[in-house]
C-alpha cells in the first residue's frame, strides 16, 4: 500500500449488510457481470466481519480494521495507525500517524469524500453525523437512503458530479456505502410486495440492481489516474436463519462477509 497511496485514487464501496453465500451464489451463477469481472478469479474471498452492525463495523474500517480473512492468522493489513506492539502491521501496510485511515488519507493529499446510504450517515442528529464527520465533505439525501428504489443510481449520480467537479491534480478517497441491500429491499424482485416483506431472494435481487449500476461507479473513480478499489460488506443479515432476523446478533449470517480488492484502469473507464 505504501507504493499505492501517493499515486493511485482509493475507492472504498461497503455494500451494507450483504451476505456472504448469497454473492457468492449469485456471481457463480454468472448474475453479477460487472462486479465478477473484477473479482480476482471471479470469486469472492470469505471475511469475518469486524462488527455485526454498520456502526461498529464501520468504525473499524475507518480505523483500518478491514474484515479479517477466514483463515487462521495473523493476516497483514493493507492500512494501520501507528500502534506499539501491532501483530497484523507489516512492511507493506500504509502506516499514518492520525487516529483513523480517512484522516491519514487526509494528511497524505488525498480529498476525502463521502457518499452515504444508510441512516448512520445521514447527519441529521449526532450519531448519524459521527462517521460522516471524518470525511472534508459527506453527502446524504433520502434519495440515497434504504426506502429508496433508486438508492444506488442516486449515489453514482453524485459520486460522478464529485468526481467530475474535483481538480485533476488532487487525489481522492471516495467511499460509499451502499444502502440497496438494507431492509426493506422487496421492492428490487419483481412480483414481491410490501405485505411479504424482505427475503433472501429480494436481497439477491438488490445485489443485482447495484451490479447492473456499479460500472458507472467503477468508471468515474478511474476515470483521473489508476485507482485502487475496495468492496465488501461490512457484515451481513439474518432471514430466518436458525430462527434469527436482522443483524446485530453473533450469527455465521452476519458475520461472514465477502470481500474483494482489485484496481481499476483508466483506461477501461475511457472506452
Amino acid at each position: 500500500m505504501n507504493r499505492i497511496v501517493g499515486s493511485h485514487d482509493l475507492l472504498l464501496v461497503t455494500l451494507d449488510t450483504l451476505r456472504h453465500d448469497v454473492a457468492v451464489e449469485l456471481a457463480a451463477a454468472g448474475r453479477l457481470p460487472n462486479l465478477a469481472r473484477h473479482l480476482p478469479d471471479g470469486r469472492w474471498e470469505e471475511r469475518h466481519a469486524p462488527g455485526s452492525f454498520t456502526y461498529a463495523s464501520h468504525q473499524a474500517i475507518f480505523a483500518g480494521f478491514l474484515p479479517t480473512p477466514a483463515a487462521p492468522g495473523p493476516h497483514p493489513r493493507l492500512f494501520a495507525a501507528s500502534f506499539a506492539g501491532s501483530e497484523s502491521t507489516a512492511d507493506g501496510t500504509f502506516v499514518y500517524d492520525t487516529p483513523d485511515l480517512v484522516s491519514g488519507l487526509a494528511e497524505a493529499g488525498y480529498r476525502t469524500v463521502c457518499v452515504g446510504g444508510v441512516g448512520f450517515f445521514n447527519r441529521r442528529g449526532p450519531l448519524g453525523s459521527v462517521l460522516p464527520g471524518l470525511f472534508h465533505e459527506a453527502h446524504w439525501e433520502p434519495e440515497f437512503g434504504v426506502t429508496s428504489p433508486a438508492s444506488f443510481e442516486n449515489q453514482v449520480a453524485r459520486a460522478e458530479r464529485i468526481v467530475r467537479e474535483l481538480p485533476a491534480e488532487q487525489k481522492l478517497f471516495l467511499f460509499v456505502n451502499v444502502s440497496a441491500l438494507h431492509q426493506p429491499n422487496w421492492f428490487h424482485l419483481p412480483g414481491a410486495t410490501r405485505e411479504a416483506g424482505d427475503s433472501r431472494a429480494t436481497h439477491a435481487a438488490a445485489l443485482e440492481y447495484v451490479d447492473r449500476h456499479i460500472g458507472r461507479l467503477f468508471a468515474a473513480a478511474s476515470s483521473r489516474r489508476p485507482c485502487f478499489a475496495i468492496v465488501c460488506s461490512d457484515h451481513g443479515t439474518a432471514y430466518g436463519d436458525d430462527g434469527y432476523t436482522g443483524h446485530r446478533i453473533g450469527h455465521p449470517a452476519v458475520w461472514t462477509v465477502p470481500y474483494a480488492h482489485f484496481f481499476l484502469d483508466p483506461a477501461e473507464a475511457a472506452r
